[in-house]
């Protein structure tokens, strides 16, 4: 009965595993709540500062780990500050699971955008970026609108990536008409609050501290930065953290539909042909190792 409770008691098993941590950010929970919002963003630009220049992954990992519970609190403040919401402890649970890599399963409404934001926002201090995987584009540009004055009060940047534009978070920003009829057009109706996002280049949306994506965007996106004649024209830069969203529909069911990509080809075919000749004139061993 032992190993039934431990697998079919999730939530309870959650909270006691990261009991130590979640005690520590619950301490932090007095102390934050008084430091105004330029006292955080300096906070978490000094944790930005600190990891500049660092490029060994496991001694980022570690002070990641160590100053987690700290992060954690600035952005549960900073969160019911900007959006009214404020992290359970379950949420906190679910934020370090995610941050470790692990699977972290909740139920409709348990507030699983909320969550990863605490993840999101602890990596991204690293400065190599930090991604959200979703499933579909209204997902990823709404997520990114909605959290958005989350990352915003922390002083740092959100970024949405969809099929056709590149979308920046910013609190000034007031689309024109015609940008919320064709949005509306293209997601049925289903248009909540985006009217804060930017359009930006996709190079821009990569270089975000944080950037929302789907899984078939940012697929394609690798293969032709794979394909590019000069670095410079690559959009994407060293892939570092990244959080599946519904990972089961995009790690079992999505991965079933292969991602293809392809370019004409612009080389004379006459040049393959002398090519052919050359090959013919090598000697083994001689000119080439086999």
């Amino acid at each position: 009965m032992s190993i039934l409770s431990r697998i079919f008691s999730g939530e309870k098993s959650a909270l006691v595993r990261w009991s130590k941590e979640l005690e520590e950010v619950n301490g932090f929970k007095d102390a934050v709540s008084l430091l105004s919002e330029q006292d955080i963003k300096k906070e978490i630009q000094d944790f930005i500062s600190e990891f500049a220049g660092k490029t060994e992954r496991d001694e980022i990992r570690a002070e990641l780990r160590r100053i987690a519970p700290r992060v954690f609190a600035l952005t549960r403040e900073a969160a019911k500050r900007a959006i009214g919401q404020f992290h359970y402890d379950v949420q906190v649970a679910g934020g370090f699971a995610l941050a470790e890599n692990h699977i972290a399963e909740m139920r409709t409404g348990e507030g699983k955008t909320l969550t990863a934001t605490l993840p999101l926002v602890l990596y991204a201090l690293a400065g190599k970026g930090s991604h959200l995987v979703t499933v579909n584009d209204y997902l990823a540009r709404w997520q990114a609108s909605l959290m958005g004055p989350i990352f915003h009060y922390l002083g740092l940047s959100v970024a949405s990536i969809q099929h056709e534009q590149s979308f920046l978070y910013d609190s000034s920003y007031q689309p024109e008409a015609s940008e919320i009829e064709q949005l509306e057009g293209a997601t049925q109706g289903l248009v909540m609050d985006v009217k804060h996002m930017r359009p930006i280049s996709r190079r821009q949306a990569y270089a975000a501290d944080i950037t929302y994506g789907t899984n078939n965007e940012f697929g394609f996106d690798f293969l032709r930065d794979n394909m590019v004649q000069h670095a410079s024209q690559m959009v994407q830069r060293d892939l570092f953290f990244a959080i599946v969203d519904e990972v089961d529909s995009i790690l079992i069911d999505e991965a079933r539909t292969p991602l293809i990509i392809s370019s004409p080809d612009m080389d004379p075919t006459e040049k393959y042909t002398e090519f052919a000749r050359m090959v013919e004139q090598l000697e083994d061993e001689k000119d080439y190792a086999f």
